[in-house]
This record gives C-alpha cells, structure tokens and sequence, in this order.
C-alpha cells in the first residue's frame, strides 16, 4: 500500500479537498482548503484533478515518509522543503525515493503550506469529501505523529511548466471587496466608513473557522434588538455584540444570529487564509 507515516505533525496539519457543499442543510459547513487556488495548484504540479485531497499546514509545516516512490509538490506559504534532509525545491514537482522524509518547514511568508502527492491523501471520504472540518469534527483527525495515511494511484505525469502562478502572502495588509447586506441597515452611519478606513488587524485568535479582527466597534443603529438564527454563508462578515467583525471561512458555522454587514466573494478569501496576526485589514464596500 502507498502510504505516508507522519515523522512530525506540526501544529495543526488536516487532511483537505475541495470541501463538502451542499450539505448547509443539515449543519454541516463546507470545509475544504482555505487556500483553495494553492491547493489547486499544488494537485495539478504532481498530475492530480483538483478534488484530491492534499495535506494543508499551518504556520510550522510538518515532515512525512513515504513507502513507496511518489512525486510531491509543496505550495502556498513559502518554506524551507528538504528531503532526508537535503534542499528541494519549493513550488515544483519533486520525485521522492520509497523511504525518503519530506520535511515542510516554517512557513516564511504567510501561514498555510499545501502539500500532494501524486494520487492524493486517500483517507475515507465522508459526506463525499476528505476534509477536515474543525467545527463539526467531520473528517480525519489532524496529523499526529505515527499516524499512518495511505496514498491514491497516481493520476497522470506531474505538470511540465518552467513557472507557475502564485500570489503572495499579505505581509502588511489585506483588501477585502464587500458586498453590503443582508443585515447593513442594522448599523450607525458610520460603519460603512469604518470597514474601509483600514484600521482593522487580523486577530491572533483567527482560525479556519473564522478571521477574527482587532480595531474599532462597529455601532449598531439604537433599537436593532436581537436576531434569530438565520443562515450563513461562506466569506459572511457577522459583527457579535463586541462589534469587532468576523470574516467566516470555510469551517464556518452553519447558522447564527448576530446581524451579518456585508459577503466577501469567495474569490478574494485566498488572501485571508494566508494574513497572520497583525496584518491590517481594509474593506472595500461596493456602492449599491
């Protein structure tokens, strides 16, 4: 069996895929890569369609040995990558022996790293997907060192290209479009203006749940009272009662009731996966 042993399972490495929509219904968030082009990107470097599942890093990366021969590629966040010890490179297809240890280093500019293999991470799909989703617990457990994940069979031949696209990690600030809606009027004239004034900076306490950002209190209208439970989606920026918004990502909940001020398109959520702590987040809010 092609497998991978985890040598060193980092901070917090998941298993994920292009996630599981369609199942909002029964209180299940989509999940899946956060940065879902990195992700892609990666799969097609090694001859892989873009559904399978890869190995998502966060911050400290994480080290593998592989059973049996198998071409990797490593993306998103920049890294320090070496087999059994010796420099390979980053971005690129990369052949590994039976027995070699792939080890992703700290992420050098932003926070998540996508690794694949030829074939793909293939663990037990569940609701059709491989990913982990930290809010409902669905999914393989993140990587724990021994654990044992086995290989698909590989696709096609790694991807021929001299280079490849890639877009930076934010280093000092991330720029959001917003959509305005559903909940907008629920706040004070002033909220508008102070989304996109910048002022805002990503919170230590993001997650893939959510960004969570530090900065001013965005004011409600007097009288808005509380809402019931109503759905959420993908990118929804909600602001609770602190009034410091939160941008939802894919491990979002499915439901909530405080007052939702406008979508981020799912397009421009790549970036949010990849800002740290610190990084300034400025919106901007399409007139409607």
């Amino acid at each position: 069996m092609n497998a991978l042993t985890v040598v060193r399972g980092g901070a917090l490495t998941t298993v994920q895929d292009l996630g599981r929509p369609g199942h909002a219904h029964l209180g299940v968030p989509r999940s899946g890569a956060l940065d879902g082009p990195a992700h892609r990107l990666a799969n097609r470097l090694v001859g892989n369609p873009a559904g399978r599942a890869t190995l998502e890093t966060t911050v400290d990366g994480c080290a593998v040995r592989v059973s049996s021969p198998v071409t990797a590629a490593v993306t998103g966040a920049p890294c320090p990558v070496r087999a059994d010890g010796h420099p390979v490179a980053w971005g690129t297809p990369v052949r590994l022996p039976a027995g070699t240890v792939l080890d992703v280093g700290p992420a050098t500019a932003g926070l998540r790293s996508y690794v694949a293999f030829a074939g793909g991470v293939d663990v037990p799909p569940v609701l059709g997907s491989r990913s982990r989703d930290l809010l409902s617990g669905l999914g393989p457990e993140p990587l724990a060192d021994g654990a044992v994940l086995p290989l698909g069979a590989p696709c096609g031949p790694p991807a021929a290209a001299d280079a490849v696209p890639w877009a930076a990690p934010p280093a000092r600030e991330l720029v959001l479009p917003l959509v305005p809606g559903p909940r907008d009027d629920w706040f004070a004239p002033g909220a508008r203006a102070a989304l996109a004034a910048g002022r805002f900076r990503v919170s230590p306490a993001s997650n893939r749940i959510g960004l969570r950002l530090e900065g001013p209190a965005l004011e409600r209208r007097p009288g808005t009272g509380e809402l019931p439970s109503e759905g959420m989606v993908l990118g929804a920026v909600q602001v609770p009662p602190d009034g410091r918004p939160v941008v939802f990502l894919a491990d979002h909940p499915t439901t909530g009731g405080y007052p939702v001020i406008g979508v981020v398109a799912e397009e421009a959520l790549a970036g949010a996966a990849q800002a740290g702590p610190g990084v300034r987040v400025r919106f901007v809010v399409a007139r409607g």
